[in-house]
């Protein structure tokens, strides 16, 4: 594949991005808390879930061993980034989730499968094939966007690890249903599970410098945006003492 055309590509998936953005606003992603069977066949969560997000894991790491250029320079480093994010998010993460009899609809499956095929193809590639050599040679290390960038991934994993690891132990041992997160960025907003990735992955952005690393940050807010939307709603409706003063996804702002 040439440049021109992968970059084509993501611009069609840039266009994608924002169809599906103002979509989620209407339409509830139908997993986790807002599972529906009205979406045809279920599986099981947990085995959906690693299903759906190793693609993006062994891809990277193919792209990463395999490709024309992977270890030609510092780009590297954004690879084990990457591989670090999905290696916890795709086996970690659903290892430590609690068991429960809920499912998620295979069409979600396969749509998750389907984005981080394309994603971590246009990434991987991009950087195993085209990223030039002087762009992430020693001197990247002193540049603004790697400096600000590797912060803010940095300060995004932790916060999403931490709130993620404050929602799998939301619950005490034998208890049931949903509570009402406190603390942390809890206290501020919704989701902050979700804010620490949207801030991930616009440091990724930020440190890779490319287009296919943008196409990752505008389709992360596409996709979490509304998802935070949807938990910020459903934790209205369903908590009268609900916290009023909290935002959705980011502190202070929405």
């Amino acid at each position: 594949m040439s440049l021109q055309m992968l970059l084509f590509i993501a611009y069609i998936w840039l266009a994608i991005a924002i169809v599906v953005h103002i979509t989620m606003f209407y339409i509830t992603a139908p997993f986790g808390r807002h599972t529906s069977g009205k979406w045809g066949l279920m599986v099981n969560n947990k085995v959906g879930w690693v299903v759906m997000e190793c693609p993006s894991l062994l891809l990277m790491l193919y792209f990463l061993f395999w490709g024309e250029s992977s270890f030609q320079s510092n780009v590297w480093i954004l690879f084990v980034l990457w591989i670090t994010h999905y290696v916890n998010r795709s086996l970690i993460y659903p290892a430590r989730i609690k068991s429960t009899p809920k499912k998620m609809p295979l069409f979600i499956v396969l749509s998750a499968i389907f984005f981080n095929l394309v994603n971590a193809g246009l990434n991987g590639y991009y950087l195993s094939v085209f990223a030039s050599v002087k762009d992430y040679d020693a001197s990247w290390f002193h540049t603004p966007h790697f400096i600000i960038g590797i912060t803010l991934f940095i300060a995004g994993m932790a916060i999403n690890w931490k709130s993620d690891n404050m929602l799998i132990h939301l619950r005490k041992q034998g208890e049931t249903g949903y509570k009402i997160p406190q603390g942390f960025l809890f206290d501020f907003i919704s989701s902050p599970n979700l804010f620490g990735e949207i801030v991930e992955w616009t440091g990724f952005a930020i440190m890779a410098w490319n287009l296919p690393a943008f196409t990752f940050m505008v389709w992360t807010f596409a996709n979490l945006v509304p998802r935070a939307k949807n938990h910020h709603d459903w934790y209205l409706n369903q908590f009268s003492n609900y916290p009023k003063n909290r935002k959705i996804v980011f502190p202070f702002i929405f």
